[in-house]
């Protein structure tokens, strides 16, 4: 089946902040969903896309810190949940393709552990470091109603969603 790239939904938009509902069990639609989902993200680019930002709410997420760095590594994480959060902290400047343009230093735990299934419908719980780890939280906030910007001062996030009106108006224009 052919891959096609989906559009992405800009904040602010309602269904972005929305709790995801759970995967019931992979389907061959799951697994094409997942596809098409990588292939947006790599176009994108980013390291990371949560099923919301394409109008799907439920709770999955692609992603591939390694793309950056050489060979791509895509993961594809369904129904994660945290399982441990070290107390150590890193800070790393995060982005989001919902947020398009917007770069902000967000500090999370360093280290986490998340349980989750594959597109095998096999479970697994794995530790992430690093970029991994920012990137894992940030897609689990996604699918719980969370943007990276709700970090931010209240008025960094004012400033920065009327940015994003202001774009949506300017993309509505231009079709």
């Amino acid at each position: 089946m052919p891959m096609s790239l989906k559009k992405i939904i800009i904040h602010p938009d309602p269904r972005l902040k929305k709790i995801c509902a759970p995967v019931s069990g992979v389907s061959p639609e799951l697994r094409q969903l997942a596809t098409d989902m990588l292939e947006t993200m790599y176009d994108a680019p980013g390291i990371g896309l949560a099923a919301p930002q394409i109008g799907v709410l439920e709770r999955f997420f692609v992603m591939d810190v390694a793309c950056k760095e050489g060979a791509p590594e895509p993961r594809v994480l369904i129904n994660p949940r945290l399982t441990w959060t070290s107390e150590e902290i890193s800070t790393y400047e995060e982005g989001c393709l919902s947020i398009p343009g917007i770069y902000e230093d967000i500090t999370r735990p360093a280290m986490v552990r998340m349980a989750f299934m594959d597109l095998d419908g096999c479970e697994h719980e794995e530790e992430f470091t690093g970029m991994a780890a920012t990137c894992t939280q940030h897609e689990l906030d996604h699918l719980d109603g969370k943007l990276f910007v709700d970090y931010l001062s209240g008025i960094k996030r004012r400033m920065i969603t009327a940015k994003m009106r202001k774009l949506k108006k300017e993309f509505a224009r231009d079709l």
